[in-house]
């Protein structure tokens, strides 16, 4: 693959800072209350960085097969619910993702499940993850 942009970040932990290259992106990181956090962290968290990601990610997707179906999908949005749990396999942790996509009236029905599940074809998040991450689509 020849990449067309490469995104770097530094963090050193779930506890300091994640800082991107052209310091655009400056966080204070901190756990969940979950992992021990507080129940009003200081900073975001890896999953809730992914979540932003994967959302903005699956809704430029949606727009683009959307735009190729000549359906007007500018109202359409994207959350994702990015959750972390024990791996009973390994001992260690796994994610899984459910995609929650609101869609416009116009996209009610089998029209707007069709591009939802392009989407989720095209969406590089979608790729990355396959195989490996469970992902749910709920259309709203």
């Amino acid at each position: 693959m020849e990449s067309l942009y490469t995104a770097a970040v530094t963090a050193n932990g779930r506890e300091g800072r994640a800082v991107s290259s052209d310091g655009l992106l400056d966080l204070a990181l901190a756990p969940p209350p979950a992992f021990g956090g507080a129940e009003q962290p200081a900073g975001t968290n890896p999953e809730q960085l992914f979540a932003a990601g994967y959302a903005a990610c699956f809704a430029s997707a949606l727009g683009a097969v959307g735009r190729g179906a000549g359906a007007d999908t500018r109202d359409a949005s994207v959350t994702a619910e990015v959750g972390i749990g024990k791996d009973a396999a390994d001992e260690g942790y796994r994610l899984a993702v459910t995609l929650r996509v609101e869609l416009p009236p116009s996209l009610e029905g089998e029209t707007g499940r069709s591009l939802v599940e392009q989407a989720h074809q095209l969406c590089p998040y979608s790729k990355a993850t396959r195989g490996n991450v469970e992902v749910s689509l709920v259309i709203e």
